[in-house]
């Protein structure tokens, strides 16, 4: 075919299609709507005949309360890497996410590529424009963005089966990862929120490092173990309980499993909820991948051994006359006071309802572990129990290392000497390591440090003299002789009289 012939047959094709384009104007200008659709949809039909793509369309909005489509955003989220490095294109968002202070996408009508077990497959962004009339009667637009999936026919089922949940799941997690972290606060059966900003992490964190891989690997395990879950028949969840003296870190413990999880937290206050109700409500109300964290649960009287031993005060007082002086309870303070139980509480930690949402970590913190009701802390309700002790050398190297910048020092030696002999929490140890001067002046702390730790060793040697003492005195105290009853007559309820018969006295 000559180049003449061929200038023709362009010239022919062109004139076709601009009349097909003028024929489908008149059509969309002056045709009614019913017509219009009937030949859109046959011409649809007719066009798939000699195009073997599919195309699945993902709109920003959707439902009658145009709710943002969380499929969407989880491409939005899922595309944002693809996008920066081969669209042309981009939108741009401040964020205030420090790692991530920009936020990148595709621009409207962009296209981008991705490949799905070597499947190649096309995602364009869009918006629809649509004209609307408001109630001052001035034509207004409205926006809806979507995106576009485009993929060869023949891959059907492997794109709607697999690489669509693939972008889903890969979004979601991504998001989780930038997201500003909450802390959460119950006032009641509401929770309200601030931004989590605790810098506490495992490295930072004075404690032994062996427990502290050990919980490291715990928490890793659990983060991927849905599919196990699932198997095994169990909700998605995890308790933890700590228990040690105050200052060991507990809630720098808390602190920093949310860090290396990115997961938000609920600060659970119990004397703030009213009734096991509202406890169910603020459990249903917590997200997935986040920590429920009740605090100090040993001041909870309530729900600790307390509970029942003044449950048994209340049975055994038989006296009259100290029920009545007993005062009555006060019709306010009965109203106010939450009515949550022992039942409800493990309920929400091991019942059916603690199986909704994802995974969840429940954490219990307590200064004394004896007065909490073995129920509570069973394994598979609490599954893991992590004492918080004092201050070890191993704890103290961390704390140096984070106060002073130090790995190694010749006072190091005594130190470790010293905290073996005595007992002193990271909270303490880490004051006296607290820079008096700027710059700082590092054998000043470490001697400060030493310094407290022989008062600490002096106090304790002389509490333990005291007591032994006093378990002498104890001891040599002459035993005492219980002085003998006295009955009142109005409380002989029976004599018997008995005649002797050898003197004729009576008894």
């Amino acid at each position: 075919m000559n180049k003449s012939a061929m200038g023709d047959l362009l010239a022919q094709l062109g004139s076709i299609l601009a009349s097909i384009m003028f024929v489908w104007a008149i059509i969309q200008q002056y045709f009614p709507y019913n017509i219009r659709n009937f030949i859109d949809k046959y011409s649809q039909r007719f066009l798939t005949l000699f195009y073997p793509y599919i195309q699945i369309t993902f709109n920003e909005f959707t439902g009658e309360r145009f709710k943002r489509s969380e499929a969407y955003s989880a491409i939005e989220t899922y595309l944002g890497t693809t996008s920066s490095m081969q669209a042309k294109r981009l939108k741009a968002d401040v964020t205030k996410n420090n790692t991530q202070p920009l936020s990148l996408s595709m621009d409207d009508h962009e296209e981008v590529a991705d490949n799905f077990n070597g499947v190649k497959v096309y995602w364009s962004s869009g918006k629809n424009i649509l004209k609307t009339q408001s109630f001052s009667f001035y034509p207004t637009t409205d926006e809806k963005r979507y995106y576009k999936l485009t993929f060869h026919k023949r891959y059907r089922e492997l794109m709607v089966r697999d690489y669509l949940n693939h972008v889903l799941k890969e979004g979601r997690e991504i998001k989780v990862k930038n997201r500003l972290r909450k802390l959460y606060t119950n006032n009641g059966a509401q929770w309200s929120h601030v931004v989590f900003e605790h810098p506490a992490s495992f490295q930072t964190l004075a404690m032994d490092p062996v427990k502290k891989q050990e919980i490291i690997d715990d928490l890793t395990t659990f983060s991927n173990a849905e599919e196990f879950y699932n198997r095994i028949g169990r909700a998605w969840k995890r308790g933890y309980l700590l228990f040690g003296p105050p200052g060991t870190g507990k809630s720098t413990m808390i602190a920093a499993m949310a860090n290396f999880l990115s997961y938000d937290i609920y600060d659970l206050e119990l004397t703030a909820v009213k009734d096991n109700t509202e406890l169910r409500r603020l459990l249903i109300e917590t997200s997935s991948k986040s920590i429920i964290v009740i605090e100090d649960i040993d001041c909870s009287m309530d729900l600790t051994g307390q509970r029942k031993k003044g449950k048994e005060e209340d049975e055994e007082t038989t006296d009259p006359a100290k029920k009545a002086a007993k005062p009555p309870p006060s019709p306010e303070n009965d109203s106010k006071a939450s009515k949550v139980t022992l039942s409800g509480l493990l309920n929400f930690v091991d019942g059916l309802w603690s199986a909704c949402g994802g995974d969840r970590i429940i954490v219990f913190t307590t200064n004394h572990i004896e007065k909490l009701d073995p129920a509570l802390i069973r394994r598979g309700r609490m599954d893991k129990h992590i004492e918080l002790s004092y201050c070890g050398f191993e704890a103290f190297r961390v704390l140096a290392r984070n106060y002073l910048y130090l790995e190694d020092h010749v006072l190091f030696d005594e130190i470790r000497r010293l905290l073996e002999e005595t007992q002193m929490t990271p909270a303490d140890v880490a004051e006296n390591l607290m820079p008096k001067t700027s710059p700082a002046d590092v054998e000043a702390c470490l001697r400060s440090l030493i310094g407290e730790l022989e008062k600490v060793k002096r106090e304790e040697k002389q509490k333990k003299i005291e007591e032994e003492e006093e378990e002498r005195k104890k001891k040599d105290a002459p035993a005492t002789v219980p002085a003998p009853e006295t009955v009142k007559i109005d409380e002989i309820k029976e004599v018997k009289v008995i005649e002797n018969g050898s003197n004729g006295s009576v008894v």
